[in-house]
């Protein structure tokens, strides 16, 4: 008898691995790419995030979990290049076989041009205010209204030492290298729930094309990411209606996809970019604009020194508040992406 239940429990083990074996080894770059990942993968099995919270995905050095994490990926899901320059020559180096998805690439995604100047005039080679489809010309028919489900064509340890090393390392030839001198478009796409609601889809069908046993469970764990998301677009519209037309600073231009999505604009940004300080004239200059456009609020950002804030509206009436467009203060898994979102609508409400 004891020797039948160790037969069948073996049994059972050696089923459960193969169906575990089956499941895609998955990497994720940021921590609100890897919300959605892990939304998609519920109850399959669990991706390994890349950039960890706290640090800035521009520039970045991989700790040697993240390194192994990445060069044993079947899957690849990031924002893109424009976010991470560094991130392209990693997998290239260690996952040249693992099948890489820029997010920004696929086919539905909103990109918006960067803004320009204090108060963001428009840069001179802009295509307008509007945001670009990815569908391009042969999806100009593409309705967001409707929030149809989106083809995705392409061919193609968590557990770290903190206390060994609890600083991240910047990698700051990376940072030399991707300047941000804004030609191009804002990689901050992950703010707008309707990438979101794009990316959903792009996800599950990569994962169900890696592992079609799994593909009803991708399909529906994504159908419910997008149910949840309509709720909170709802939510978040009651929430920011008073708010049109308020003037506001923010840190960095990280957040006009959330604000076109929902109706609010800021006024300018402290700094032009992620990785340069504003110098003494654009710093006059905001000061200046806080003054003419009585600006009611700024805000700062956990992943950059606050000090900057204080000095830029040191005498102003201007109130600080705090935003952060990556959820560093959020547990990882499927529940941070639609907390972000909630997070910056209340900390917008709050401050305003």
């Amino acid at each position: 008898m004891r020797n039948t239940f160790l037969a069948a429990a073996a049994a059972t083990l050696m089923l459960t691995g193969t169906a575990l074996a089956k499941v895609p080894s998955v990497a994720v770059d940021i921590a609100p790419v890897y919300s959605l990942v892990a939304q998609v993968m519920k109850g399959v099995g669990t991706p390994d995030l890349i950039v960890q919270p706290g640090a800035s995905p521009h520039g970045y050095s991989l700790r040697p979990a993240e390194a192994e994490a990445l060069q044993n990926a079947n899957i690849i899901f990031w924002v893109g290049e424009p976010l991470e320059p560094w991130l392209n020559r990693s997998i290239e180096s260690l996952a040249p076989d693992a099948k890489s998805v820029e997010l920004m690439e696929t086919k539905g995604t909103t990109e918006r041009e960067f803004r320009e100047g204090a108060t963001f005039e428009k840069h001179s080679h802009a295509h307008g205010e509007e945001g670009h489809d990815h569908a391009h010309e042969a999806d100009e028919d593409h309705d967001h209204a409707e929030h149809a489900d989106h083809d995705h064509d392409h061919e193609a340890d968590a557990d770290h030492d903190h206390e060994a090393n609890a600083d991240h390392d910047h990698d700051h030839a990376a940072h030399e290298e991707h300047d941000h001198d804004h030609h191009g478009h804002d990689p901050h796409a992950w703010l707008d729930p309707e990438n979101a609601r794009v990316w959903y889809d792009v996800i599950a069908a990569d994962l169900s094309a890696l592992d079609p046993e799994h593909a009803d469970t991708y399909a529906a764990n994504a159908a419910a990411g997008k149910a949840e998301l309509d709720k909170l677009e709802s939510e978040i519209t009651a929430k920011l209606k008073g708010f049109q037309g308020t003037n506001y600073i923010v840190f960095h231009d990280a957040y006009q996809y959330f604000e076109k999505r929902f109706g609010i604009s800021a006024a300018g940004s402290i700094r032009l970019s992620d990785a340069s300080d504003p110098s003494p004239a654009r710093i006059a200059e905001i000061r200046e604009k806080v003054k003419d456009l009585g600006i009611s609020c700024v805000f700062a950002e956990p992943q950059f020194n606050p000090s900057l804030v204080q000095t830029v509206f040191e005498g102003t009436d201007a109130k600080v508040g705090v935003l952060d467009p990556l959820g560093s203060d959020l547990k990882p898994g499927p529940d941070l992406y639609p907390q972000l979102l909630n997070n910056l609508a209340d900390n917008l409400a709050s401050c305003l």
